[in-house]
């Protein structure tokens, strides 16, 4: 298992496949267990790569948990990857950290992002917070969403503590993607249509201001992704494929 180290904060990341390399960002407080229903997918046409946030699953706990020291990490990885040019993949906070490396590094080719504004103003973090309670089901899934509990429950025992979540959430509310015209990367931006966490709308908003943005609505709330995984994976590869080199 491959772990890059930023700062003495050792990130663990899996990788599988081959091709172009897409690197995958979770949610605020989750670990790179957030996309099973997407690394085999995306594992075969291409070099797939999902880790653990500093805080979280396998990765070092660390003292700042600031966009700055997550956009590092995601760019240490890409380094310790030897990726020179990557697709970037994240939902929430993930699709934050996301924008800020493209506008920060050369590296990206594409983003693709869940459930992400282009402000932290329009994420309801109380909702988010719920995500890591008994009621977290409500956040992620629709009601008739055949939830497998105790699996993703198993998963889950690596997400991050209580203070960790509270520093993720500052770095959420804090966060502005700056002039979107300045973002030339094609984007695929996808929103739950009953996201409690955050509204499609805002998500629909981020792309009309990406240059090259295009909005996707999706069935579910704030882990649509999941719940119609089939559909939206169908999504990403297509998305991909197209801009691919």
């Amino acid at each position: 298992m491959p772990t890059a180290t930023n700062g003495g904060v050792a990130l663990h990341y899996d990788r599988e496949g081959s091709g172009e390399p897409v690197v995958c960002i979770p949610e605020a407080g989750t670990g790179a267990w957030l996309w099973s229903w997407q690394f085999p997918a995306l594992a075969g046409p291409f070099d797939a790569i999902a880790f653990d946030p500093r805080g979280t699953g396998r990765s070092d706990a660390a003292d700042d948990y600031s966009l700055d020291a997550l956009v590092a990490d995601v760019e240490t990885v890409c380094r310790d990857a030897g990726a020179k040019k990557v697709h970037l993949v994240g939902c929430g906070l993930g699709g934050m950290v996301a924008l800020a490396h493209a506008r920060r590094h050369g590296r990206a080719r594409s983003l693709t992002l869940f459930g992400t504004p282009a402000t932290g103003e329009a994420v309801d973090t109380d909702a988010l917070a719920r995500l890591f309670t008994e009621e977290w089901p409500e956040v992620a899934f629709s009601p008739d969403y055949p939830l497998e509990r105790t699996r993703i429950e198993r998963w889950r025992e690596g997400d991050a503590d209580a203070e960790t979540r509270t520093e993720l959430f500052d770095t959420i509310r804090e966060f502005d993607a700056g002039p979107l015209y300045e973002l030339g990367v094609p984007a695929l931006c996808l929103g739950g249509v009953a996201d409690p966490v955050v509204p499609a709308s805002t998500v629909e908003e981020l792309a009309d201001g990406l240059p090259r943005g295009r909005f996707e609505a999706v069935e579910g709330r704030h882990l649509c992704f999941a719940e119609h995984s089939a559909a939206v994976n169908d999504a990403i590869s297509g998305f991909l494929e197209t801009h691919a080199t």
